[in-house]
């Protein structure tokens, strides 16, 4: 059988089946094995039961978005075969037991599980035999299970080492049409991060010092991370009573001279907004991941969407400047994140990182991140550099100040949250309340001075040119590549950093083009109104997914206006 480049495999059962187990082998083996992985994880709102999948496209070459057609599904439940079957075309294989479909049914692969072990080894045994159908050696598959399993009895993981080599051999002596992967090119060792992983690594290498949080998916995982290398790393991570608590301790430590974040999702956010006013009357640093789910309310809560744009653009009661960063890869939640955090001490107040569930739980094979000469954030100015006497709020043309920590120098610091004069005190004058007003609305000119110039690929002169932000960037492109394929020109503009916008970075782009189609997940075009709003330049053409789903190459293709 002629190997292929590329495929979709879908592990579908119940939460609570074990197929996260399998996935996430299955994903780490193909990365050893030198593939680039692309995994979309769909789950619903439940402990145990309700349908589950582990989506994992595998390439030997770059890939940046899920597909929607399943090449391999390997069902460990009747209903999986029920839901996706249709997704699966002529050339593709269903793995199901063989009780389900009997042994010669179409498309089918019925495997004897009953014979081959346990129940509770199931997910272990289909877990062989997909492996086996793709090709992979067992002593990778092997490795990357024994990871999973490390810290089990031996007896465990011996006994799912045998129940994954009894699946692979018995796959082995069936006869398919089924095609495996091509073996991939021998490159550099690469990591299998998902995007909540790549966020939090990128903070600690910033210096995060103190991370607060209240649970709420997709954004726990990022938690969860840092809790487990804390005490490594040398800092705190504190889960409070609620979100008003988590975003005002964060507050509190970085006025006392730690590093510090939050995260959560919409509806967290919506608790913590008066915290946002705070920290930029205070002027205080603070970073505000929001990962993105569907609303309003509880909506979906383990769906994906990029619906919550407008609200973090304007979360927060009076004028004050911020900066939205919105990574489109694993990659750019590293390095967005560490940027964020180096704005946030720079700009003296509260700067967001905007993600979503697709991103946040999506794995990728990333090459490790160099971090040789990395800085990192330094929350006290040096003593030399502060006028005397100091004056926490002093007044200067860029709107920063100088920022001493309480108790680490000779000097008092105030602060308030009423509006205050140079030295920190509560003031009422009016004209002082001005002054004030400008000066930290002056810090927004230093951020966008530094703001990031949107991704431009693709024709200077396009037929079509795709606008899009944040997690959609990877079906964009993929999409725009295959129109180019069909002999169209094709460019694709996208926005690692939604705000501050500065028109001149992209509006000649738009202007080039002959037909400008903005692509986001939400129903109304947020970025695109964002864009006429600064700009006066109207994209009268949208498409948006808000079903929650992600964004996929072929759904921007079927409905890609004439």
């Amino acid at each position: 059988m002629k190997a292929v480049e590329a495929l979709q495999v879908v592990v579908g059962g119940e939460a609570g089946q074990g197929l996260v187990t399998v996935g996430q082998v299955l994903a780490k083996a193909l990365v050893r094995s030198g593939y680039r992985i692309v995994v979309t994880q769909g789950y619903q709102s439940r402990i145990r039961g309700g349908h589950n999948t582990f989506t994992v496209r595998a390439s030997v070459a770059e890939i940046l978005a899920p597909r929607e057609s399943i090449d391999l599904l390997v069902a460990l439940d009747g209903v999986s075969v029920a839901l996706h079957e249709k997704e699966v075309p002529a050339t593709g294989l269903i793995v199901a037991d063989r009780a389900w479909v009997g042994t010669n049914a179409p498309r089918f692969l019925g495997v004897p599980f009953a014979e081959l072990g346990p129940q509770r080894m199931v997910n272990t045994l289909a877990l062989g035999v997909a492996g086996a159908l793709l090709g992979l050696p067992q002593g990778v598959l092997t490795a990357a299970l024994d990871d999973l399993f490390g810290g089990k009895a031996l007896s465990v993981v011996e006994e799912n080492r045998q129940a994954l080599i009894k699946g692979m051999e018995w796959a082995r002596t069936q006869s398919t049409a089924f095609p495996p992967l091509a073996p991939a090119v021998e490159g550099p060792r690469r990591l299998m991060l998902n995007g909540n992983e790549a966020l939090a690594l990128g903070a600690l290498s910033a210096g995060l010092k103190f991370f607060a949080f209240y649970p709420m998916t997709p954004s726990t995982s990022i938690a969860l991370f840092l809790a487990h290398h804390a005490e490594k790393m040398g800092m705190i991570v504190e889960q409070a009573e609620d979100e008003i608590a988590a975003v005002n301790m964060a507050i509190g430590a970085s006025f006392a001279g730690a590093p510090s974040m939050v995260a959560t999702s919409g509806g967290g956010f919506a608790l913590m907004v008066e915290g946002v006013s705070l920290a930029a009357m205070t002027e205080t640093p603070l970073v505000i991941v929001v990962a993105q789910r569907p609303a309003p309310a509880t909506g979906l809560p383990t769906r994906t969407e990029q619906g919550d744009l407008d609200f973090v653009l304007h979360a927060g009661h009076g004028e004050f400047p911020r900066a939205v960063f919105a990574p489109g890869s694993v990659e750019e939640c590293f390095h967005l994140t560490r940027l964020a955090l180096e704005s946030a001490e720079a700009s003296q107040g509260p700067v967001f990182v905007l993600t979503d569930q697709f991103l946040a739980d999506s794995y990728r094979a990333v090459s490790p991140f160099p971090l040789e000469g990395l800085s990192w954030v330094n929350p006290m100015d040096p003593l030399k550099e502060i006028p005397l006497p100091y004056q926490r709020y002093r007044l200067s043309e860029s709107g920063l100040s100088p920022r001493l920590l309480p108790g680490l120098s000779d000097h008092l610091v105030v602060a308030d949250s009423d509006e205050h004069t140079e030295d920190g005190h509560l003031t009422e004058d009016l004209l002082v309340r001005k002054k004030m007003v400008e000066k930290r609305w002056a810090k927004g000119v230093w951020l966008k001075s530094r703001a990031l110039a949107p991704d431009y690929r693709g024709d200077p002169n396009p037929d079509l040119l795709l606008v899009t932000w944040g997690s959609s960037r990877g079906a964009v492109v993929e999409a725009a590549d295959t129109l180019k394929q069909r002999g169209k020109r094709v460019s694709v503009l996208s926005f690692p950093q939604i705000w501050p916008m500065v028109p001149n970075l992209f509006l000649p782009f738009l202007e080039a083009a002959e037909k400008v189609v903005s692509v986001e997940g939400n129903l109304t075009g947020q970025l695109a109104r964002l864009i006429r709003r600064e700009t006066g330049f109207f994209i009268t053409q949208r498409i948006g997914r808000y079903d929650g789903l992600p964004i996929t190459p072929e759904y921007i293709l079927r409905h890609l206006p004439e």
